[in-house]
């Protein structure tokens, strides 16, 4: 039996039943979770240590209906946060943004803010790895794309409002589904710091 903050109880069995219920490669998890599913394979297998950063929040106002429970009413965020993921792999470290979106032919530029690609030219400045992680829920289909592939599209994109999927396709890399972990990155970075041509 597993306690939480406010008396709730849940069973060893019925925690067992729920993991037994999550399903990978795309089968219902959504595109965050599949991530940090996917972390969480390689911290177990200790093939890397990869991490959500938290959003710094400022809270503001909590109503205490009860004693026990507190409800936050009013937050803010204190500051733009960066990117999503960060962490270290074989020494190198990795920061990375995770991005979504229902269009079948175009990733819009709109997901990207101006500080997380100032973010990401940082991180590449210091010898780091970053990327972005995009997915096409509509076409079940990821990929990576470098940030250095990333940031100069960004930047000349002059009314462009997308990055067309055959960019993707040249630049990026897609990865495969329906195997664990569910969103292989690492084989990925894994060429990448091989020197692959390709990246």
């Amino acid at each position: 039996m597993v306690k939480y903050p406010g008396g709730v109880a849940i069973a060893r069995k019925q925690q067992i039943k729920q993991l037994k219920t999550v399903k990978f490669g795309k089968r219902g998890m959504n595109f965050e979770a599949e991530i940090n599913a996917t972390n969480a394979y390689y911290l177990m297998h200790g093939l890397a240590v990869i991490h959500k950063k938290p959003t710094p929040v400022q809270i503001v106002k909590v109503d205490y209906p009860k004693r026990s429970r507190a409800k936050i009413t009013e937050a803010y965020f204190r500051q733009a946060s960066t990117t999503d993921y960060s962490g270290v792999y074989q020494g190198h470290y990795l920061d990375f943004e995770a991005k979504e979106t229902q269009n079948k032919t175009s990733f819009p530029l709109k997901n990207f803010h101006e500080h997380q690609i100032v973010h990401m030219e940082n991180v590449l400045k210091q010898e780091g790895i970053a990327f972005v992680l995009l997915h096409f829920s509509a076409l079940s289909r990821t990929f990576l794309l470098k940030a250095s592939d990333l940031i100069p599209f960004f930047k000349e994109k002059e009314g462009q409002k997308s990055i067309a999927l055959a960019f993707i396709e040249t630049k990026g890399y897609e990865l495969p589904t329906n195997q664990l972990p569910s969103i292989p990155y690492l084989d990925c970075i894994q060429k990448l710091i091989g020197g692959d041509s390709h990246f």
